[in-house]
């Protein structure tokens, strides 16, 4: 079947390109709007200097580091599923790979801006080129961020190139930049052959970056002897909250451009139903993450880790604290337990409030222990100022932003895989049935299943 055939059975995944309605326009608009209105407030930033945030002394982080954290966190939805998924030969992934590595893509560009933010005047960035110490983990975050992203974006790429090419063949506008971007791609045989195994290659080598990743974000406080910080544990459970936060964040964008773009031929319950029982054992996992921590930390009762404690639990961060249990665990766990209320609404709203919770996690883990200091001063105070509001709303739209516009130019469910899922189907499954179960099984009856 050639790429005009499958274009034409598969018409509902170009339909975002090929068609753009005034509801497009007026989404760019806002989205738009809200970034310039961020960027306005970084401009003044620039002129008068952080002050214009509400970080001082003790709490010298705030925002910026939170939703740095948070950002990168999400971007472990995608490239890291993706490899998982497509490693395991889930055939069920199909669908649902391409966005979850668009997400990695955009989010890890917004996140790996965020320490920029937090310098203040953005050229200092330069110093860490030239005076960057092996040392630190702030040279190890960076070095491991870049190298994600680079990997992130090339196994993003790789994978479009069959579908960029059906576009290239249907004539679709701008013309020129699908015939640069697809390679020359005619879909033969050999060229499948070398495409297959460099995205195997890849998704082998960028589990382990990802991993990587926020591990080393989280050595950026465990390497610190700050109370609240200094924890062995601190790398798998950053590694766990983002997969955590991750699996959510590819949910709720899942269900919202399977309304908008009508894709619920391609995006089922099932793949909904997967990733649910994902999201509900990685909020069980994150639940005895926490629970050690802060047990462990209470049972110890060393008098500066005790005022954080308490400053978390009963303190003035005890509502964020309690919310984020709540959150976190409560009601994902009551609503993804159980299969009357594990509907894609239920898990819409689960979604949400994992997004939440997470990002509440983030606030605990950073502002606290900075508002405690060891010596005998008061407790700090932070309030975050409208700069720094704006530029976490600024994030979120960027994100949409360049959500909307990867849809609007490539298809959001990858083409070229879905078509040979259906023709490798039954002999694929067959081969995999009769590899472990112990009663061979006739074509017929797997068909039968299939169908």
């Amino acid at each position: 079947m050639n790429g005009n055939e499958i274009a034409a059975k598969d018409d509902a995944l170009f339909r975002s390109i090929e068609y753009t309605g005034k509801n497009f326009y007026y989404a760019v608009g806002i989205f738009v709007t809200v970034i310039a209105f961020a960027a306005f407030l970084y401009l003044g930033q620039i002129i008068s200097g952080l002050g214009v945030t509400g970080m001082a002394q003790p709490v010298s982080w705030g925002f910026y580091i939170v939703n740095f954290v948070f950002f990168i966190g999400i971007s472990h939805a995608g490239t890291l599923i993706s490899a998982i998924l497509r490693l395991s030969k889930a055939e069920w992934r199909r669908p649902i790979t391409r966005m979850a590595e668009v997400i990695t893509a955009i989010v890890l560009a917004i996140g790996g801006l965020h320490p920029i933010l937090d310098l203040g005047q953005p050229g200092r960035i330069w110093h860490l080129a030239t005076s960057g110490r092996l040392q630190s983990p702030l040279l190890w975050d960076v070095t491991s961020i870049t190298a994600y992203f680079a990997a992130s974006t090339v196994y993003l790429f790789l994978p479009l190139i069959p579908d960029i090419a059906i576009l290239r063949d249907r004539g679709t506008k701008p013309r020129w930049l699908y015939q640069f971007l697809s390679w020359g791609w005619q879909g033969t045989p050999k060229q499948h052959k070398v495409l297959n195994r460099t995205i195997n290659i890849l998704m082998i080598g960028v589990i382990p970056i990802a991993v990587s990743v926020h591990t080393v974000i989280s050595y950026i406080f465990a390497m610190t002897v700050q109370p609240g910080w200094h924890s062995t544990i601190f790398g798998p459970y950053f590694v766990v909250g983002a997969i955590f936060s991750g699996i959510a964040a590819l949910l709720i964008v899942m269900i919202v451009f399977r309304k908008v773009y009508h894709l619920e031929n391609y995006l089922k319950e099932i793949h909904f139903s997967y990733l649910s029982i994902l999201l509900l054992i990685m909020s069980l996992l994150w639940f005895y993450f926490t629970f050690c921590e802060y047990l462990t930390t209470h049972y110890g009762n060393e008098p500066d880790e005790m005022r954080v404690f308490f400053y978390k639990f009963s303190g003035d961060f005890a509502p964020y604290f309690w919310a984020m249990i709540l959150c976190n665990f409560i009601i994902p766990v009551a609503i993804l337990s159980n299969k009357k209320t594990r509907k894609i609404k239920g898990i819409l709203f689960a979604s949400f409030t994992v997004l939440i919770g997470m990002w509440l996690e983030r606030l605990i883990i950073v502002v606290p222990s900075l508002a405690n200091p060891r010596l005998g001063y008061p407790t700090g105070i932070y309030i975050p100022s409208i700069t720094e509001w704006a530029l976490f709303a600024g994030g979120i739209a960027v994100f949409m932003l360049g959500f909307l516009l990867f849809a609007k130019f490539f298809p959001l469910i990858s083409v070229w895989e879905i078509q040979e899922g259906r023709a490798s189907s039954i002999k694929e499954v067959a081969h995999r049935l009769r590899s472990y179960l112990p009663d061979e099984l006739e074509e017929d009856e797997i068909k039968k299943a299939l169908h």
